[in-house]
């Protein structure tokens, strides 16, 4: 059995020459990559991606991140494309292949059906003299000096290196297409990921009636009765016009007894934070949370545009929505 210190350096020595395999790709990002690029954002159709084995399992991820970031993509197995499901190709589709040999049986099978009804092939292989290299109508460099495996046999260094390349890919067609948060956050409704993406202030904040709010001039007893009967720990101060002018926290109420236990003529005025962090109703609920983690606060107030409180919102209901970095 190999002790402690031989079990971690075979561990760094694997990350070593997987990162100088990534970093190899830098160069390659060249002219054929741009052309591929540009195949795939010109075609009326999807992205049919396809491979064997490993290549396979590569292939799929780089589907889904196609998927994901605004690229419709299915992945098409060699083996059953043969078997019927090559009718899911349309000649309005662009075909990536991803083999790290090039001389895949199965994949060598399809590539005259390709042909024949004209799709594009773009290749992902390691092997620039092999039938699919030769065959493609782009070629993506993935090769890689050797494998991270130590017998230079296991995909290792070389399903990095792809998954990396199709990375790329995925994000230059990103770029492309201009794809903003908001379309990302479409195509990804569900989960802790959607309600960063989608969930507005509007939706969680606290409002109408239940606003916390007292004028200026209230004495500091009523201030602490609202704080109290909100349950927000704070309170809006407003004018006589109803504009915003300040705010009393549980904390601005502990400061003031840290100086004065006389409170009888104390107004919400004399006790409130001037200017207070506000922010719009239809701001995300995530751009809110940034807000609060900023400035190390625990409310925001909501302000129409005449900046008058129209809502309140607390960490502890974004935390709770699940918008909270270990939900993330």
């Amino acid at each position: 059995m190999k002790n402690t210190a031989s079990i971690i350096e075979t561990g760094k020595n694997v990350v070593r020459i997987e990162a100088a395999s990534v970093a190899l790709l830098e160069e390659r990002i060249n002219e054929n990559f741009a052309r591929a690029v540009n195949t795939v954002y010109e075609s009326h159709g999807r992205v049919v991606i396809t491979g064997m084995g490993k290549s396979g399992i590569i292939a799929r991820k780089i589907g889904a991140t196609l998927n994901s970031t605004g690229t419709p993509t299915m992945f098409l197995h060699p083996s059953d494309a043969v078997h019927g499901d090559f009718g899911m190709v349309r000649k309005e589709d662009v075909v990536i292949c991803v083999s790290k040999s090039g001389n895949t049986r199965e994949l060598n099978q399809l590539i005259p059906l390709f042909k024949r009804i004209g799709v594009p092939i773009i290749a992902m292989v390691a092997n620039l003299n092999s039938p699919l290299a030769r065959e493609a109508d782009i070629v993506l460099d993935i090769s890689v000096k050797e494998e991270a495996c130590p017998h230079d046999l296991a995909p290792t260094s070389s399903t990095t290196a792809t998954l990396v390349m199709g990375d790329a890919f995925a994000m230059a067609l990103l770029d492309q297409r201009n794809f903003t948060i908001e379309d990302f956050a479409l195509y990804h409704p569900g989960g802790n990921l959607g309600k960063r993406l989608l969930l507005k202030i509007e939706e969680m904040m606290v409002s109408g009636d239940n606003v916390p709010k007292v004028r200026y001039d209230v004495p500091l007893r009523d201030t602490i009765l609202e704080i109290t009967s909100k349950r927000l720990g704070a309170t809006c101060v407003v004018d006589e016009s109803g504009i915003l002018v300040g705010m009393v926290t549980d904390g601005d109420l502990r400061r003031l007894l840290q100086k004065t236990t006389d409170l009888t003529h104390q107004t919400a005025e004399m006790a409130m934070t001037r200017r207070p962090k506000t922010i719009s109703k239809d701001v995300l609920a995530a751009v809110a949370l940034q807000e609060m983690e900023a400035f190390k606060i625990t409310q925001l107030i909501v302000v129409d545009d005449k900046h008058r409180p129209i809502g309140m919102i607390h960490l502890h209901e974004l935390v709770e929505a699940g918008l909270g970095r270990e939900n993330q």
